[in-house]
């Protein structure tokens, strides 16, 4: 998946994709056609929160390989790579395994998804392989099958937010499901005397600003929990609430007050899977 899908290595399939300057259907493996597959169903849920083209932004605002800028990008900065943005130039073709970009600028970054669909790939293979009963977890994202040593349900812990140590905030139980968490008390920097997250809103071009500092998804494929979360994650504790709630998601939804303590959201579909 890494050499596949990775925007590190010069050679692997996506670099190869977003260096080309055509816009003519590009072959990709069936791999990397069904991740982009996943994440433009993400994109469409979610009005656009969620959209793997947003890295040249993510470099604009200092979370890119060139790391911290001096300063914010102008307002004029931001307009002109937004040009370079959208889920709606990209086009896939499964069957003809091509994936196709409308503006020949546009980059795409697959991070938010890889992790999960690594953690899927992995599953599939034990699967085939008669394994019946384990746990894979890759970066944080997890996925399960069957059950634990104890013979009963696999039991995941869920990271308290900021709190310095390693603490579980909540316990969830999982049998052949998966979890992702996407949070911004890890990747963030001040400047100007502001506290800058990590998690860019495509659809303004800036970092987000609400309170939200956590966001764990379980959903039966880890690719779709992976990107699910980050999708929350831009949208905020009400639009991202509201939007669980109406797809169904099981979300735990953890938002930093200004007071600092932290105040939890979860629909029914999360709070049924809750262990004590």
């Amino acid at each position: 998946v890494d050499e596949k899908m990775s925007t590190y290595r010069s050679e692997s399939e996506l670099s190869r994709f977003n260096n080309s300057q055509t816009t003519a259907p590009f072959l990709l493996s069936a791999e990397t056609v069904e991740v982009f597959q996943h994440a433009l169903d993400i994109s469409e849920l979610t009005a656009g929160a969620f959209d793997v083209t947003v890295g040249p932004l993510v470099e604009a605002w200092g979370f890119g390989p060139l790391g911290e800028p001096s300063a914010f990008p102008s307002d004029q900065d931001i307009a002109r790579l937004q040009d370079q943005v959208g889920y709606t130039q990209l086009k896939v073709d499964v069957a003809a395994s091509t994936v196709s970009k409308s503006n020949s600028m546009l980059r795409a970054d697959l991070s938010a998804l890889a992790k999960g669909y690594a953690v899927d790939q992995v599953t599939e293979l034990l699967d085939a392989e008669g394994f019946d009963s384990f746990l894979v977890e890759v970066g944080g994202e997890v996925r399960t099958m069957g059950h634990s040593e104890r013979g009963d349900v696999w039991r995941v812990g869920i990271e308290r937010p900021g709190s310095g140590s390693v603490e579980v905030h909540r316990l969830v139980a999982l049998q052949n499901l998966s979890l992702a968490t996407s949070g911004d008390y890890r990747n963030y920097y001040e400047l100007d005397g502001q506290r800058l997250s990590h998690t860019i809103d495509p659809r303004t071009g800036r970092p987000v600003s609400h309170g939200l500092t956590s966001v764990s998804v379980v959903e039966a494929l880890c690719v779709r929990a992976d990107a699910i979360a980050t999708a929350l994650g831009v949208l905020g504790p009400d639009h991202g609430f509201s939007l669980a709630i109406e797809q169904g998601w099981a979300a735990l939804l953890i938002e930093r007050g200004k007071d600092g303590e932290l105040h939890e959201r979860e629909p029914p579909a999360f709070a049924a899977l809750t262990l004590e």
